[in-house]
């Protein structure tokens, strides 16, 4: 299925301002924020983090599953596509990351 019907089936993230990606040291590695251009790799990480509790060797390849055709585009153009590029790396067996939520506020 193609990224753009995989997300319509993930879970809204309108409640969220942003992710951290922790490492086991509880540094933050990456933020991911909920605006253009990155409100999809949000809700990806979101739903993945919801299913598996972090993102791990197994969550990071059901995100590649997710991203569809820019997993591909991002294996082609390495540095393109930082949030796949990160899961990509995750999948061959790199260290698991904690997920922060974020939450957006109303003012």
């Amino acid at each position: 299925m193609p990224f753009a019907a995989n997300l319509k089936q993930l879970p809204g993230v309108s409640h969220l301002a942003a992710l951290q990606l922790l490492d086991k040291q509880g540094e933050v590695v990456a933020v991911i924020e909920n605006k253009p251009g990155q409100a999809g790799s949000l809700a990806v990480y979101n739903h993945l983090a919801q299913l598996y509790g972090c993102i791990n060797a197994e969550a990071a390849q059901k995100g590649l599953e997710l991203f569809a055709e820019h997993a591909d585009e991002a294996r082609a153009h390495v540095g393109k596509h930082p949030n796949i590029d990160r899961l990509i790396a995750l999948a061959a067996g790199g260290d698991d990351l904690r997920v922060k939520s974020l939450f957006a506020t109303s003012e």
